[in-house]
């Protein structure tokens, strides 16, 4: 029997996102909640990720069917807004710095009634926790995705020794494995990483619990039209122009 004739990589796959249903459904209605309530007040969703957990970032921000008030944060942007050298951020290690977070605060719009949205499979390296660190030292709310297992299994790299699910007010646990990789082949070595596929049912788990929040409270969502079907463009900017600068567009 091959991998195509039974499906590997779905049966993992469709596991982790059975284990998010199963058991993350109270946490993802809080996160909702909270991101309801800042976008009733006029605020935004703010959301980072670093690595893959980018994947979860673009999934909330900027996406068609996504939410309009929404604006990714991201460790390219000291080189894109903030003037940096690309080599500075080409080090992979480089999200292991606190020092970064406060770069990347400091380039956006950042305002009382805002909610952050903070994916990190570890959960561990310094940039990220920092940046929940701030935002909660700024009064703003923080939503941590991440993975317990894995979190729990690895010292912090913050000079705090705290992890992000230890900063976050609503953590959301991606079920995933130590290490993300799932299926362990003959060899030994590890494949089929699922923190991406969990990450973007979250994602949009939550984006549909709070487009329902928003109409109960009789207020009609602010969702992106797809810029490729006719109308897009007109309906996204007359929408987007309540947000400005706040909601930075991110490059195509």
């Amino acid at each position: 029997m091959t991998t195509l004739d039974r499906p590997i990589a779905l049966q993992v796959l469709q596991e982790a996102m059975d284990r998010v249903i199963a058991t993350q459904l109270p946490a993802i209605g809080q996160a909702a909640r909270l991101c309801a309530d800042a976008l009733a007040a006029d605020g935004i969703i703010q959301v980072f990720g670093t690595g893959h957990s980018r994947a979860f970032a673009m999934e909330i921000a900027g996406r068609a069917g996504g939410l309009i008030p929404t604006n990714q944060l991201s460790v390219k942007d000291v080189v894109m807004y903030g003037g940096a050298d690309p080599a500075e951020i080409l080090d992979p290690a480089s999200e292991r710095d606190p020092a970064l977070a406060h770069r990347v605060w400091a380039l956006h719009d950042v305002r009382p009634d805002d909610v952050f949205l903070i994916a990190s499979n570890s959960g561990i390296n310094g940039a990220v926790v920092e940046l929940a660190a701030l935002a909660r030292a700024n009064g703003n709310p923080v939503i941590a995705v991440t993975s317990l297992a894995h979190s729990r299994s690895q010292p912090s790299r913050h000079p705090s020794g705290r992890r992000l699910l230890d900063v976050a007010d609503v953590v959301i646990d991606n079920c995933g494995v130590p290490g993300d990789a799932a299926h362990q082949l003959q060899t030994g070595a590890m494949i089929v990483p699922t923190s991406t596929a969990t990450g973007v049912l979250v994602a949009q788990l939550i984006n549909v619990a709070v487009c329902t929040d928003l109409l109960d409270r009789g207020i009609e969502p602010p969702v992106y039209v797809s810029a490729n079907v006719a109308g897009g463009d007109a309906h996204n900017e007359r929408l987007g122009a309540r947000y400005g600068s706040r909601v930075r567009l991110s490059e195509p």
